[in-house]
């Protein structure tokens, strides 16, 4: 089991963004491979920390972090069973990254591939110590870029300007909000002596209202019905995942069963979200919220004591 982030940092979890980063130099400063005795137990400390820090020092990671622990910063660590609703809990779930190489290779990063002296080198200013052992990185530079929620769906390229450089971007079918695309060596410019940085471009899907979403592409809504509509069942009208739609939502047809029981839900198979690069899709997932009545006529009030 992974070490909690603030324990990792020597830090509480109430410390300042100031006591984070003078936790992590400390840290960072005792455990480089270059400076440590012991290399193989450095290195696995070094990337260690720097996760940490990575985490901790970013606000919205953080927040993640605070309210989900690991799970927050590992795809698929709640499993493909995962329900929010049985815990109560709302928001983003599992962020992942999503990175393209400079030679076209394409692959999924879930949380442990950061290079820990990126990390390092953007605090210091420097990637190592001694007779230039590390060869110096060029700044990475981190962009965001808001797409709609119906691209997000479908997919689409976009044709952005950083640094006077115009980028054709592609984004895959079924990424979410808070995803990242690596762009590597689309950063700094390499100067003698050194290599160019990285581009990292943060994906920003504005959320439906009605709707959540895991990391193992379910989507989560909920829909409140009647006393009666519980006791003797009906047909009611859900919003649901289209990708072929305008705006990417359609209403489909929930049957709910007679005897219905409050905090129930209902699996809609493969009407979640698109699976990114991959085939098929996640589930929807449906809970039930029965509304109980505030104000009885009398003739309500005696066919209920009847009842």
């Amino acid at each position: 089991m992974k070490q909690d982030y603030y324990e990792t940092l020597g830090v509480s979890k109430n410390a300042s963004d100031e006591e984070i980063k003078r936790g992590y130099k400390r840290l960072a400063k005792e455990f480089h491979p270059d400076v440590a005795k012991d290399k193989t137990k450095a290195e696995e400390k070094f990337k260690e920390i720097n996760e940490a820090y990575q985490i901790l020092s970013d606000s919205q990671k953080r927040k993640q972090y605070d309210q989900f622990g690991h799970s927050a910063t590992a795809g698929g660590a709640q499993g493909a069973g995962w329900n929010p609703f049985s815990q109560g809990q709302g928001g983003s779930w599992g962020p992942f990254t999503y990175s393209y190489s400079q030679g076209g290779s394409q692959g999924f990063d879930f949380g442990g591939g950061i290079d820990p002296f990126d990390v390092f080198e953007q605090v210091f200013g420097f990637r190592g110590y001694g007779n230039g052992q590390r060869t110096r990185k060029g700044k990475s530079f981190s962009y965001s870029l808001q797409i709609s929620f119906i691209d997000s769906l479908k997919g689409c390229e976009k044709e952005i300007s950083i640094n006077g450089k115009r980028l054709k971007i592609k984004i895959p079918a079924g990424i979410h909000d808070g995803a990242q695309i690596k762009y590597a060596g689309e950063g700094e410019p390499a100067h003698q002596g050194s290599i160019a940085g990285d581009l990292f471009l943060t994906i920003r899907v504005p959320k439906h209202l009605n709707m959540e979403r895991d990391e193992n592409f379910n989507c989560y809504s909920q829909i409140k019905i009647s006393f009666p509509q519980a006791a003797l069942g009906d047909n009611v009208d859900v919003e649901s995942i289209d990708p072929n739609s305008a705006n990417g939502i359609k209403t489909i047809k929930l049957k709910i069963p007679a005897g219905t029981q409050h905090d129930t839900t209902f699996r809609i198979s493969g009407q979640g979200f698109p699976i990114m690069r991959g085939h098929g899709r996640g589930d929807h997932f449906v809970l039930v919220k029965v509304v109980v009545p505030t104000h009885l006529s009398r003739e309500q009030r005696k066919i209920l004591e009847q009842f």
